[in-house]
């Protein structure tokens, strides 16, 4: 199956080679991805920063990430257009982990995540994306936007709470009751970078809606600290101590440096110290973050391969995202993954290859070193009001819907459980149970299909009756269709059984067909079985059921059963 390779292979630099030495890589699509990666790089900043704050850290990590994985992911991987960074999705798992663990526990994790990952890449897991069903997607992806806006809440109204507490409804709870104690001015910065987020798309310019919303948002609250109305930024919540002992305030203009993720600070300010017992305390956490990790990068590379036309090598990209992810934490970097927007405007800006990636990793390396004393400027609530943006785009909200509208109860049923338990616990917890479920419903609708038909003919002899079995003989359906014809059989001593429909037998099958068959010898009923399907017959085999002319025959097609079945009367 040449058109499915792409799920089985696995090659170091796959998608680098496939589009930069396989085919012809010149001049024009050089520059065709550097545009490409300009205009991602600069997206990429401030998105950066932000979800480096929504996930419990300051914001020069999330630069950190998206320059360190940014670059190392498209350099290793097998998607030519995706765009790893920090990502939305990652927030609801992070955020925790940070407040627990601290930067040095979360940093522990997401190396463990990357070994993961690779670990993945390596037993060929990246088919596996094939068996995660719509409503399950969107179901997680619904309930990790609810969380995510409920964490801008907090700076969104400029609400002076000094620690959220760790569950959905609790954390609720204190934020509506501190909402009478709003802060106006960040209220009104946020409102209005939210505003021109949503009208800026309608003047259709080349120039991303949230590059303005920062800029009139950090005006309008330099404009507001002149009239004396305070407004918490940047360079208010996040301090630096540099190598060199100097102070400031925002993110330091310096380049990520080496240093072992174990050394660095826990949650109570003194340095993790690494053991056994940290690595298992962490490896729920990392197994939550690798498995979010393998989801979205791979969603995100099968819609690039719907708008593109080409194929990405899933076992690849896993490969990709394990290497960065192991490595960017010994720089500071979080943990990293393919963001779908940020990957969906490479592939619009005219991205030709991953050089387009690596490009945008090297403009935030850009940014960072140029921009850093601007960006401590910024406003809290404008970092609060484009995730909020964010998250909104990553629920996609519309196709939930839809499926609510025009789906099988079953499928609804699973998106509500994967929103509700990704809101109100865990996502792994709505994954592993969305999916059972999906599972569960999928083949008590496939049991429900499976039909037992009688095509008796009217010129066969006395007590003779044929029936036709249509669909697989599984442990769901088996007990039902034998146990109809077990009734059948009381007062027939021949029942002949077309199988032609019965693509497949295991072992709940067998054991109901050897119970039917217990049946038939205490009535005196012959049993036939007629045209078996390849699987079925050598289960059968296996099985060692052979023919006995008291009770069980095989004949090679319904015409042939017949025909005997005329002789012998």
């Amino acid at each position: 199956m040449p058109h499915r390779s792409h799920l089985f292979s696995l090659r170091f630099c796959h998608a680098l080679r496939e589009a930069c030495f396989l085919e012809k890589y010149n001049r024009q699509r050089f520059v065709r991805d550097l545009l490409a990666g300009i205009t991602v790089g600069i997206i990429a900043i401030p998105l950066a920063m932000a979800l480096a704050i929504a996930s419990g850290v300051p914001p020069q990590y999330g630069l950190y990430t998206a320059i360190i994985a940014g670059f190392l992911i498209p350099l290793a991987g097998g998607s030519r257009y995706n765009i790893s960074g920090p990502t939305a999705a990652f927030v609801v798992v992070l955020f925790p982990i940070a407040q627990k663990y601290g930067f040095g526990g979360l940093l522990v994790a997401s190396c463990l995540a990357g070994v993961i990952l690779v670990i993945m890449a390596l037993m060929r897991l990246g088919r596996l994306i094939e068996y995660i069903p719509e409503p399950v997607t969107l179901g997680f992806t619904g309930g990790i936007a609810v969380v995510l806006i409920t964490l801008q809440i907090k700076d969104f109204f400029g609400l002076q709470i000094n620690q959220l507490p760790e569950h959905f409804v609790d954390k609720s709870v204190v934020l509506l009751s501190h909402l009478s104690h709003m802060q106006l001015p960040s209220f009104i910065i946020a409102a209005l970078t939210l505003f021109v987020m949503l009208v800026w798309p309608r003047f259709k310019t080349p120039v991303p809606p949230h590059l303005p919303a920062i800029i009139i948002g950090t005006l309008a609250a330099i404009i507001f600290a002149k009239q004396g109305w305070v407004v918490d930024t940047i360079g208010s919540r996040f301090h630096y101590v540099l190598a060199n002992g100097a102070q400031g305030q925002g993110i330091p203009p310096e380049l990520p440096a080496f240093e072992w993720p174990w050394l660095r600070v826990g949650a109570d300010g003194i340095r993790l110290v690494w053991s056994w017992h940290l690595a298992q305390e962490l490896l729920t956490a990392a197994f939550a973050i690798a498995m979010l990790g393998a989801i979205e990068s791979l969603l995100c590379a099968v819609i690039l391969d719907q708008v593109s036309g080409k194929h990405h090598s899933a076992n690849s990209e896993l490969l990709g995202q394990g290497i960065g992810n192991i490595v960017a934490p010994f720089f500071g970097g979080i943990s990293a993954t393919a963001a779908i927007a940020r990957s969906s405007a490479n592939f619009k800006a005219g991205a030709e290859s991953p050089v387009a990636s690596m490009i945008h990793a090297l403009v935030v390396l850009l940014g960072l070193i140029a921009l850093a004393p601007l960006m401590a400027y910024v406003p809290m609530a404008v970092m609060a009001a484009l995730l909020v943006m964010v998250a909104w785009g990553m629920s996609e909200a519309h196709k939930a819907v839809h499926l609510c509208k025009t789906a099988p109860r079953g499928d609804v049923l699973v998106l509500l459980t994967c929103f509700s338990l990704t809101v109100l616990f865990d996502m792994v917890i709505a994954i592993t149970v969305g999916i059972v479920l999906a599972a569960l419903l999928f083949v008590k609708e496939i049991a429900s299909t499976i039909q037992l038909i009688e095509i008796t003919r009217e010129d066969l002899p006395p007590h003779w009756r044929v029936f036709k079995i249509n669909g697989p003989l599984f442990f769901a359906a088996a007990d039902r269709i034998f146990g109809e014809l077990s009734i059948k059989t009381e007062a027939n001593h021949h029942i002949i059984l077309q199988m032609d429909s019965v693509t497949m037998i295991d072992a709940g099958g067998l054991a109901a067909l050897r119970k039917l068959m217990g049946q038939c010898d205490k009535n005196k009923t012959h049993i036939a079985l007629t045209n078996i399907q390849r699987q079925p017959l050598k289960t059968l085999l296996r099985a060692k059921l052979k023919p006995d002319e008291t009770l069980l025959e095989f004949y090679a097609s319904l015409d042939e059963a017949l025909q005997h079945a005329k002789k012998s009367a």
